[in-house]
């Protein structure tokens, strides 16, 4: 069998020692905050997560920078020249470029090296959701799985792997479009909060609302109740905008209520963050359906 690396993007949103652990390939993409463009590296060598996040409470305008094919070139032929072949795990077609890119590279490579393997796979996810997909995909390579065998198992998983956000500060809807100003300042007023999810088509959408920080919360747990899968054998992923306590409140509920066992909490990267806001608090399982 072959040595192949699985690849993916900083929008994974994977803690840096679980993502080095996994001896993952991860291109950073970039964020511009006030001005100043930042590279995303899960490893926050560039600038703290928390001072990002410091600087849009701030109301500092920020934007996201899209990577293009020879971003992907060098690690992708690295790997090829060094005589294995890749898997690479993208950021949602439905909100970003960056699998389009990837996808284009490779198919570049492959015309370059006949001889290797080159695969990708949209993951139709964001965040530790794209996270969590590549997590699985590691396990089963974990298992011996033959590269092709993983990219069937991504292929066969991804639409069962399930997104819920709620977001705590209206006006990042709304300069995201998602909102009118109207219902950002009548919701703020009344302490309503979206429940969102990114559906089968990789985008986020706005599907419920619920009063108040805490049931926003509790919202998302009762999400996991209904879609979930064993979830008392899962490993369930957290991310959260620079809000920890919020994040491991949601995380006792998981564990009190379906007896979860491992959770893995992270930031909520800047790369989605930017969009998101402060505040922004995510659950990722895997389910009957997204």
């Amino acid at each position: 069998m072959s040595d192949y690396i699985i690849m993916t993007d900083s929008s994974c949103d994977l803690p840096a020692a679980l993502a080095e652990k996994m001896e993952l390939s991860v291109l950073p993409l970039y964020v511009d905050v006030d001005g100043r463009k930042y590279v995303n590296y899960l490893d926050e060598r560039e600038i703290a997560f928390s001072e990002i996040y410091a600087k849009l409470r701030t109301k500092c305008p920020a934007k996201t920078s899209a990577v293009n094919v020879n971003d992907f070139m060098v690690p992708m032929e690295d790997a090829l020249k060094a005589g294995r072949d890749v898997l690479y795990i993208g950021f949602s077609s439905g909100l970003s470029s960056t699998y389009d890119a990837g996808a284009m590279a490779a198919r570049e490579l492959s015309e370059r090296y006949p001889g290797r393997k080159i695969y990708t796979v949209d993951s139709l996810c964001a965040s530790m959701g794209q996270g969590l997909l590549v997590y699985l995909a590691w396990k089963q390579k974990q298992l011996g799985r033959t590269l092709e065998q993983v990219r069937d198992y991504v292929e066969d998983n991804k639409l069962h792997l399930c997104h819920w956000f709620t977001i705590d500060d209206l006006m990042f809807l709304k300069r995201g479009g998602r909102i009118s100003g109207a219902t950002a300042v009548v919701g703020s007023m009344l302490s309503i909060k979206p429940i969102m999810h990114v559906d089968n088509d990789g985008h986020l959408i706005k599907v419920g609302t619920a009063r108040g920080r805490k049931a926003s919360l509790k919202a998302l747990a009762d999400q996991a109740e209904r879609l979930g899968v064993d979830l008392g054998i899962q490993t369930v992923f957290i991310s959260h905008g620079d809000c920890l306590a919020d994040a491991n409140y949601l995380a006792d509920i998981m564990r009190a209520r379906f007896n979860v066992k491992e959770v893995v909490i992270s930031y909520v990267g800047p790369v989605i963050g930017a969009h998101s806001g402060p505040g922004t608090v995510a659950l990722f399982f895997l389910g009957r359906e997204r």
